[in-house]
This record gives C-alpha cells, structure tokens and sequence, in this order.
C-alpha cells in the first residue's frame, strides 16, 4: 500500500494577521513569542487598529479598582482586576502593584485612556501604563528650564493624548513656581506659571506657550476627545472649557452649555460620549440627584436627563447599553439603569474615582476635584478609597521606548 503522501498548506500572512487580531490580548501576549515577524506584526498601528475595531465589535469589558487603604506614605497603591459574570457582583481577580508609586503620599491620578494606555502621575512623578499588556514606561524628569530663584515648584493639573500625524503620545502639564520674597511683609507668595509638553517619540520635554486662563479640577471621567485634551478653566471671573490639540500644540477655550443654573449650583464634568466631548452637570445640594448630559457637535445639546435618582453622590462613568456607575451616600460602588430606573449595588465599597475603559482604549476616569477658584475646596476621600476602571483589554505598544514589563 502506497504511503499517503503528507501536505502543508500555508495561509496568506494577510488571513494569518486577520485571525490573531480577533484573539485577545493574554493570547496575543503569548504568540509574540512564536516568531519575530508575529512579534513585529502586533505592533503595527494597522494590526492595533484592526484588534480594537474588533474588540469594540465583540464588546468585552474588564475592571480594575485604583486601591487606597489608608492616608499616610506607608500604604500600598495597587490595581484589582475584576470579573463578573452574568446577573453577578464583580469579584477581584487578581491585584496588579506599581513599585513606582509606593511613595505617593495619595493614590496616582490617572488620565486617558488614550488608544489603550493609562497616565499615572502623582506631583512631578509621571508614567505609561498599558494594563493590557502590563507595559510600564517611566517618564524622566522635565529638563525645562525654571526661573531664577524660585523657591519651589509644584505640578498641576495634566492632560494625555495622541498625536496622529507624527504616531505619538504627549503629555501636557501645568507647573506653578513659587517665589518667597513677599512673605516676610505678609504678602502671598509670588509665582509664575509654565506649560510643559512631552512627546513619547523623543522621550523628552519641551516648554509651550501659557494660556491666558487659569484650569482648575481634576477629572472624573477620561476628557481626552477626539485629538484633544479639555479642562474646565476659568478667565476673568468666566467659567470656560480649555482645549489643548495634540498635533497642532495649541490652546483654544469654548463656551459652556448654557444649561440653567451656575457653578455654585452645579458640578461639572468633562468627558468623551461616543467620540463627542460631553458636559455632564448635577447638583452640589441634596440627596436626590439628577443628571443632565450635554454633547458638543458643533453646538451645545443636550443629550439626556437623569432626573431624582436617591442616595448617590456623583456620577463615576458608563457602562454597557448607557448603564451609568455612581457613587452612593454611602461611598458604594452602584450602577444605574436610566431605563428601568434600577440601582444595583455592585458589592464593592468606599469608592474614591472609577475610570471606565473600553477595550478600545477608551477609558472615562473619575478623580476627585481638589480646588476650584472662586468655589469651596472640596475634601477628598482618603480611607480605603477605591478607583474603578472599565478597562478594553487592548494591544498598544510604547514603540522602540524601554518598557517595564513586571506587573504581570
């Protein structure tokens, strides 16, 4: 009997490429190993592209909670991964540690996410971070040039984003000096305002230009849209949106909505709706809240109303099918269905910020606000706090940039 002769049949590298972009992102972690060209091939923005689109297709989602227990420098900052399954609370998967922030006297803020990647940034510490792969790069120290004889310095308000012609990730931060010489008569210190820029390709920072307005706030949702990172800012007593383009490098303000009521009624935030900046306001007072939900497209409109949802704080993100997650009265983790009006609580307690991600990348951060001019100073939340992030596991690479991979 004649031996049945044995034939290989290769796929075209096109199909091959197409198949393992519809894997996710564990497996593809692994297969990088098979081969170089695989390797080489999962970090292409054609090959990145292609895995988000089709991430967003299949409408996966994962959490982590930004972990705070206690208020001193001895305590621990870590991510939890969570699952959850159908009808189900979510349940702690497994912990992820940033050695880099063991010092931070708070828990890191976090901006983006932007193409799947996080900024993690507590004072004058800043760094990357991509929980999909468990990429980590550190940022180095500004080189800008301070004034002369200034006393101190301290870093402000940031933003993260992308710049699409040129492939880059820039990070863009306010920095205040502080000068002395006026206190021994009584007098409030000097300062002098700087803007610095980052950009990942070159791995080093530049000074810009200072807008003519002063941004204030810290995020509660991801407020990079579209190309554009945006703050609440204020000019002359006016409250505006400040806009910072990341090809162009330049600042642009915009008006508010004009949505019934003021800033000494109203908190507002900033976030990214469906690839449309979006302006969400609730109530300062009392203990019923209502949202109401604004989206720039061209003009102001407003998009939906949220009216009297009892015992909840604030609004922390969004979630499948419009879902909305809140934080309770009772510094809970709650997610609200604006069609059946449910509340659920999602067994995990005293939230401090939730940042939601989409495996696209996309992720709305929550953080809590530190000082608006003109308004009170807000207390943050510092005992056992919790920041939740609704994570699209998605591949994204800081490519040719030396990378820590050890939170694994």
């Amino acid at each position: 009997m004649q031996e049945m002769s044995k034939t290989r049949t290769d796929l075209p590298e096109m199909l091959v490429m197409e198949i393992l972009s519809k894997l996710p992102v564990k497996s593809l972690t692994r297969f990088r190993c098979v081969c170089k060209p695989w390797s080489s091939s999962f970090q292409t923005p054609h090959f990145i592209t292609q895995h988000q689109q089709n991430n967003l297709k299949n409408n996966n989602f994962n959490l982590l909670l930004k972990r705070c227990n206690g208020n001193t420098r001895d305590d621990i900052h870590y991510f939890s991964q969570l699952f959850t399954e159908k009808g189900q609370n979510f349940s702690v998967n497994q912990n992820i540690y940033l050695p880099f922030f063991e010092n931070c006297w708070y828990a890191p803020q976090v901006d983006g996410p932007c193409n799947g990647i996080l900024c993690l940034h507590d004072a004058g510490k800043a760094a990357l971070w991509n929980p999909s792969t468990r990429e980590f790069k550190i940022l180095p120290p500004s080189s800008v040039q301070r004034p002369s004889l200034v006393d101190s310095t301290s870093f402000g308000c940031l933003g993260f984003g992308y710049d699409s012609q040129t492939d880059d990730y820039k990070v863009v931060r306010f920095v205040t000096n502080y000068f002395k010489e006026n206190e021994d008569e009584g007098l409030m210190a000097d300062w002098i305002h700087q803007v610095e820029l980052y950009s990942l390709k070159s791995d080093s920072w530049k000074e810009i230009s200072v807008p003519d307005v002063h941004v204030y706030g810290s995020p509660l949702f991801n407020n990079y849209v579209n190309g554009s990172y945006y703050w609440q800012a204020i000019h002359n007593s006016d409250y505006l949106i400040l806009s910072f383009d990341m090809v162009n490098e330049k600042f642009s303000t915009l008006l508010l909505p004009e949505f019934g009521g003021t800033l000494a009624q109203y908190y507002l935030q900033l976030l990214d709706f469906n690839g449309v900046l979006g302006a969400i306001f609730y109530p300062r007072e009392g203990t019923d809240k209502s949202f109401d939900l604004w989206v720039m497209n061209g003009s102001w409109t407003k998009q939906f109303s949220v009216e009297s949802v009892p015992g909840v704080e604030r609004p922390l993100g969004f979630w499948k099918n419009g879902e909305l997650f809140l934080e309770s009265s009772d510094h809970e983790l709650v997610l609200f269905d604006p069609s059946t009006r449910e509340l659920k609580n999602l067994g995990q307690s005293e939230v401090h910020q939730i940042d939601n991600e989409h495996e696209d990348g996309r992720i709305t951060t929550t953080e809590r606000c530190t000082y608006m001019p003109d308004l009170e100073c807000f207390p943050c939340l510092n005992i056992g706090s919790i920041i939740v992030v609704v994570i699209v596991m998605f591949m994204s690479y800081f490519r040719g940039k030396s990378v820590s991979s050890t939170f694994l």
